[in-house]
């Protein structure tokens, strides 16, 4: 789980959006896509590793994955959101 506080503080790092914490369910969708070995990052990088949560950019065009608590604010890394949403 995301500290409030942190969360207050953190945006997207590319529009400088804030960016909350998604829902289990989407987590477990786009987890489901790592699994079947689909899942693209931004980067283009197939995404290998399951996450543990998100943060959705205010847009909710990318979500940052929370992987063992710590968010991954790298543009490269976020999740297209476009198939999910």
């Amino acid at each position: 789980m995301i500290d409030p506080e942190l969360l207050d503080i953190l945006a997207c790092p590319e529009t400088k959006e804030p960016v909350s914490v998604v829902e289990r369910e989407l987590i477990d969708k786009i987890n489901g896509k790592i699994k079947e070995g689909i899942l693209l990052n931004r980067g283009k990088q197939t995404v290998t590793e399951n996450i543990d949560g998100g943060l959705m950019r205010a847009d909710k065009k990318y979500l940052y994955p929370i992987r063992d608590s710590i968010p991954v604010m790298l543009i490269e890394e976020a999740i297209p959101l476009d198939e999910f949403l």
